[in-house]
């Protein structure tokens, strides 16, 4: 039964320059077509795909505070219309950059329902937010995060990015600093990964982008895992940090391989053991939508054997990993019996152990984790 949905709003006021998501410049669209088109596609998915209740939505862009008050309204009383949840119970989520929430948009948020919000500050640095095309500056984040504790928000998390160009170890280690002095629930750290077809992508080609080494990188990644133990946020998964009982329940959604709707251009749902993803440009979106009610671009049916698979790769994300006894009720069958191989090798490299009761990365593990998901998908193919 599905108990997530994700909406996907691709506007956004400035596109930046290591960004590979589904978005375009805010102005000049046909944004409340858009909206209608989603609303069509809330419908026609809960009419096709019933569920009785969601526990988690989680709207993320783009940008989707750069919507208009009156468009944020529509879209909110849309939701409200289609999904049912409960809101004392639901973890409601709304991504946001730090210079685009008015206080009236907060309050709008706040009164919908909204109950956890994620920031895009990436870092605290004024030179380095310049040189990756964030509109925002420190001042920006430290006065909205203000704001909206004020206006009652208690569940906020922030996203860094490190292995940015030209940024050093000490810069992050003052990014984090900053971070921790905020007093919010959640952090995710993320390093900078060049996506193609993206600014940085060309400048890299031509030689152009100054980037940390991967060494430099590395040590990052470990001061983020060290000061956040120390801070008292736990790390759960990979690149996500919380205090007790804040981590992301959306987020975990994905690695726990459990199904979600995806509502709006270029989103991906996972339904009835099928996997679809949504065409991406905004007007070919709205005109299927229109005609048809479905925006598929993709519809993949997911194997067995995939689904195996999906629960080993997107599992050891999180730190806690795979659970064995989850596994075996899943698919019939031990984990062992399918990737014993597998297992067996990476922990011979030290980069997996197993408890009693899961499978895991080792500290070694968590900075190799690509190296470690590819083999459980060569394993399966065996």
């Amino acid at each position: 039964m599905v108990k997530s949905a994700y909406f996907h709003i691709p506007f956004c006021a400035q596109i930046c320059y290591y960004c590979d998501f589904n978005k375009v410049f805010f102005h000049g669209q046909p944004v409340d077509e858009y909206l209608e088109a989603m609303e069509n596609e809330m419908k026609w998915t809960v009419e096709a795909f019933p569920t009785d209740r969601l526990d988690t939505l989680f709207v993320g862009g783009g940008t989707p505070t750069v919507l208009e008050m009156k468009q944020l309204d529509f879209f909110l009383q849309n939701i409200y219309k289609h999904f049912r949840f409960s809101i004392h119970e639901v973890e409601f989520t709304f991504e946001a950059n730090p210079n685009e929430l008015s206080k009236e948009k907060l309050q709008l948020l706040k009164e919908a329902g909204v109950n956890r919000l994620s920031f895009g500050v990436q870092t605290f640095d004024d030179s380095l937010l310049k040189a990756i095309g964030r509109t925002h500056r420190y001042e920006d984040v430290m006065k909205t995060i203000a704001l909206a504790k004020e206006i009652g928000f208690e569940n906020i998390s922030i996203d860094l990015m490190y292995g940015l160009p030209q940024q050093t170890l000490a810069q992050f280690q003052a990014d984090l600093e900053i971070a921790f002095s905020l007093d919010i629930q959640h952090i995710s750290a993320y390093s900078l990964i060049i996506e193609p077809k993206t600014i940085f992508y060309n400048l890299m080609r031509k030689g152009k982008l100054p980037l940390p080494t991967e060494e430099e990188e590395a040590q990052m990644y470990e001061e983020a895992m060290r000061q956040m133990e120390i801070h008292g946020y736990h790390q759960y998964e990979i690149s996500n940090y919380a205090r007790p009982s804040f981590e992301s329940r959306h987020n975990l959604t994905y690695w726990n391989n459990e199904e979600y709707y995806g509502i709006g251009a270029g989103a991906h749902s996972y339904v009835g053991g099928v996997r679809r993803a949504n065409i991406k440009p905004i007007n070919k979106y709205i005109e299927t939508v229109q005609e048809t009610g479905f925006p598929y671009l993709e519809v993949h049916h997911v194997t067995v054997s995939e689904q195996m698979e999906e629960e080993m790769f997107l599992g050891l994300r999180k730190t806690e990993g795979v659970s064995k006894q989850r596994f075996l009720e899943k698919f019939g069958m031990s984990v062992h019996d399918v990737f014993g191989r597998a297992i067996a090798a990476e922990k011979q490299k030290g980069l997996l152990e197993e408890t009693q009761t899961h499978i895991r990365l080792t500290h070694r593990g968590k900075l190799l984790g690509n190296e470690v998901f590819q083999a459980f998908i060569a394993e399966s193919k065996h």
